[in-house]
């Protein structure tokens, strides 16, 4: 008589640790998320220490410490400080937003493909951008603002075109697509209408690239993460329970619409500025939630994960851009534009196998 052997193939049940405090709270905690949220940090620390050190005046790691710590010669902390800290600051703060804005709209949409750089917000940034450029000439100053008032302007149009007795995801992804077709045909005819001096400023911005960013980038972005990210961060358990659906998320007490529009404020915000600092990188919001997701195994939106991923992507990719190709350094959004692309083209051969497209 032959016998069958059943093989198991449900998961380890996944660690949890649960702390309690004095005043009778509970905090539960998913092992493997901190220990990968950690690395994740480490990670981006490292590639920021050695990016640091990059560049015509190579400086050490050990050296870079130092000079960090304010132990350093006076040539050595002005490079570190001055020039070049202020550049490492922006990436990670520009990555950290991308990646937050990211996840919040693959939640929000239930859908891998609903990233800004899908939805048309980076495109809607850049027209602001090029408005401002090509019809004012305006200053670096005037040049972020248009940025981030483009980006809050399409984030209004596209919730209010997708909006049918509520926002939900397959709507918002495709009407995101008709608005960034639209956006960057607006985009082209500006940059024909250019003389060759504002073109040339135009399409440099829009490649994406830390280039030159100083300590008044660094300022506004991080007062807005500072007042944003704590509000979004205490809205994923919302957030959890919308990816259930709407009926199950009413049944549990959450206001489904209007938890969705608040957080599609903040995602939206966080994109504007981040392009309006580092101009329209493309393809980080749609990579990190995802690569999180994948190396946290949990379900939800991942948020902590996705804002460490997003800043050590675009640290990282910094870096390639600037050590991989020698004396001929590239911006960063073109670097994170090729990785990102191969990435979108395997996420849609994933997905089309899967039978979900």
């Amino acid at each position: 008589m032959k016998t069958t052997r059943i093989l198991k193939t449900t998961r380890t049940p996944r660690p949890v640790r649960a702390l309690r405090t004095p005043g009778g709270l509970s905090l539960r905690l998913d092992v493997r998320t901190c220990a990968v949220v950690a690395l994740l940090v480490l990670a981006a620390l490292t590639a920021g220490v050695v990016l640091i050190g990059t560049g015509d005046f190579p400086i050490s790691a050990s050296d870079v410490l130092k000079a960090l710590a304010g132990q350093g010669g006076p040539g050595q902390e002005f490079v570190v400080r001055e020039l070049r800290l202020p550049r490492v600051l922006v990436g990670l703060l520009v990555g950290a937003c991308l990646g937050v804005g990211g996840a919040l709209f693959q939640s929000v949409s239930r859908n891998p493909l609903g990233s800004p750089d899908v939805l048309g917000l980076s495109q809607g940034s850049a027209a602001g951008a090029l408005t401002v450029i090509v019809l004012f000439s305006g200053s670096a100053t005037a040049v972020t603002l248009g940025a981030l008032v483009g980006g809050l302007v399409t984030g209004v149009a596209v919730y209010l075109l997708a909006w049918k007795q509520g926002v939900h995801g397959y709507r918002l992804v495709l009407v995101g697509i008709g608005v960034s077709a639209v956006v960057t045909a607006v985009n082209g005819y500006l940059i024909t209408k250019a003389d060759f001096v504002d073109a040339a400023r135009a399409v440099v911005w829009m490649t994406g690239s830390l280039n030159g960013r100083d300590w008044t980038q660094v300022g506004p972005l991080a007062v807005l993460c500072a007042v944003v990210l704590p509000l979004v961060l205490a809205g994923a358990r919302a957030l959890r329970m919308l990816e259930m659906g709407d009926d199950v998320a009413y049944a549990l007490g959450v206001r489904a619409e209007r938890v969705r529009l608040l957080l599609m404020g903040c995602a939206v915000l966080l994109v504007a500025a981040a392009t309006a600092a580092a101009g329209p990188v493309s393809f980080v919001a749609l990579t990190a939630p995802q690569l999180a997701r994948r190396l946290t195994w949990s379900p939800g939106p991942n948020l902590l994960p996705s804002l460490c991923m997003g800043a050590a992507l675009l640290v990282t990719a910094d870096l390639t851009a600037q050590r991989a190709f020698g004396a001929d350094q590239l911006p960063v959004g073109v670097v994170t534009g090729v990785l990102g692309g191969v990435y979108l083209l395997w996420l849609l051969v994933t997905e089309r196998r899967a039978g979900r497209i």
